[in-house]
């Protein structure tokens, strides 16, 4: 029995995605009557701080890992035809402006982390991509990514992930053109400057659906099992704020009326290293407790663009000039972004 599940993806790989579609959509029906009867079995009031923080790890955990295994595996298949070579084709030999707009949509679904900030930023330096361009797409890659609207979506409905992506990829573009207009190429590490330029070419596809199937779960089994730690710490933290933290005691320094709100959420969120998915929980609890939709925002932005991890590597190829200009362009367009949304919404 367990060597033909093992083998189903590449024997027959249409019935794998039909049952495994079936499977998934029976368990994450199920999870919130099961946490609910897994803390009425536990010695725990369920009206009380540690009974309600309980149902909340026990009922967020398995959602959100089995909404982030979902995505990574459809984003796994998807991302066969969109790959970062093909990604550089499109982008070489582009002028600013739409260049700019071209990238900050294409890093939405190319695979993209921080250990692969290097590598990537240098193939686009080799292609002729402008520098503008390259940073829009680093910018949005990781903010804007498949698996952070996807989370959104499932988590707090079409209109905030719109919302998100939107502003991400407003910040994306408008940072990138900003950086691009400032002719920083002169600090870029010297190392880098003196490459020798190549033509960047897409490539051949051409794959079968058993080779698509496997990227996506070669895909799962790469993500998932790196950010898992991430998703339960977030989710533990979420868990502590929704069981103890006080109905509205978040708009006190992170509600609209707070106006040092949005700073400071940057200020918090820029020294932390997380992912979409290690953070939403904690966003969803925040915002539960009575933070401000723009402040929670800026809150994830900057701790998913503005990583310190994420500006060391970069060290390897930017002169520190143009890594705090890209920091500060950056988070001036993450506080616009929370301070406008708090102001209209």
């Amino acid at each position: 029995m367990t060597a033909v599940a093992l083998t189903l993806p590449q024997r027959h790989p249409r019935g794998f995605l039909l049952i495994a579609g079936l499977a998934w959509l029976a368990l994450y029906r199920s999870l919130e009557p099961v946490s609910e009867a897994i803390v009425g079995w536990l010695p725990l009031e369920r009206a009380s701080h540690l009974g309600s923080a309980v149902q909340f790890f026990l009922y967020d955990t398995p959602k959100v890992l089995l909404l982030l295994t979902a995505v990574v595996f459809v984003m796994g298949i998807v991302n066969t035809w969109f790959t970062p070579e093909r990604t550089r084709a499109l982008l070489a030999g582009r002028t600013e402006g739409v260049a700019n707009v071209m990238a900050a949509g294409l890093g939405v679904v190319t695979p993209f982390c921080s250990c692969s900030a290097v590598p990537l930023f240098i193939g686009f330096v080799q292609a002729g991509v402008p520098l503008g361009v390259t940073f829009s797409f680093l910018i949005a890659a990781p903010m804007v990514n498949e698996i952070a609207l996807a989370l959104l979506f499932a988590l707090f409905g079409w209109k905030i992930a719109l919302l998100y992506m939107s502003l991400g990829l407003a910040v994306a573009i408008v940072a990138g053109w900003v950086i691009g207009r400032l002719r920083m190429e002169g600090h870029l590490e010297d190392w880098v400057r003196d490459m020798p330029r190549v033509q960047a070419r897409a490539g051949q596809d051409g794959l079968a659906l058993v080779e698509r199937v496997e990227a996506g779960l070669g895909a799962v089994r790469g993500i998932v099992g790196k950010v898992w730690p991430y998703v339960l710490a977030g989710i533990a933290v979420g868990a502590a704020i929704h069981g103890w933290v006080p109905q509205d005691f978040m708009a006190s320094f992170m509600g609209k009326d707070a106006w040092w709100s949005v700073p400071l959420a940057v200020l918090i969120g820029v020294p932390m290293y997380s992912n979409a998915a290690g953070i939403l929980p904690v966003v969803e609890a925040l915002l539960a407790k009575g933070a401000a939709l723009g402040t929670a925002l800026a809150f994830m932005m900057s701790v998913i663009a503005l990583s310190l991890p994420e500006a060391i590597i970069l060290r390897k190829v930017l002169k520190p000039r143009l890594i705090a200009t890209f920091l500060g362009v950056v988070a001036l367009g993450i506080l616009a972004v929370g301070i406008l949304f708090n102001a209209v919404l």
